[in-house]
């Protein structure tokens, strides 16, 4: 294959993944929690996460066999990035600040005794 085609090929792969890897973390971990992290948190989980993505595929593509050693590292590493992805967002869902609003109670009448 021609290596500038390959290049542009790789190139379009990790523009689909940086896609793919921001609209799936906000569905799977909820916008609201993504709106808490920092820009640049986000941004390098991303980007780490999409060029591992497509190092994968350059593993697999350059080797004779598809599923060789550096393949398998390579999206080992995809794997450890969303495991930190999932841990980052599950740790600003626990500590995601709490609405100022109180839900209002109701009372009960329970006899000749009110109970809230």
């Amino acid at each position: 294959m021609n290596h500038a085609l390959a290049r542009l090929l790789y190139i379009i792969e990790f523009l689909l993944a940086l896609m793919a890897i921001f609209t799936l973390w906000s569905q799977v971990g909820g916008q609201t929690h993504l709106d808490l992290m920092p820009w640049h948190l986000k941004l390098a989980l991303g980007v780490a996460m999409a060029a591992a993505s497509v190092k994968a595929t350059v593993a697999a593509v350059t080797a004779h066999r598809a599923w060789n050693r550096l393949t398998i590292a390579w999206l080992a590493v995809v794997l450890l990035l969303g495991v930190i992805m999932g841990m980052i967002t599950y740790y600003y869902h626990v500590t995601e600040p709490r609405d100022d609003e109180e839900t209002p109670q109701v009372a009960l009448l329970v006899g000749n005794f009110i109970q809230p």
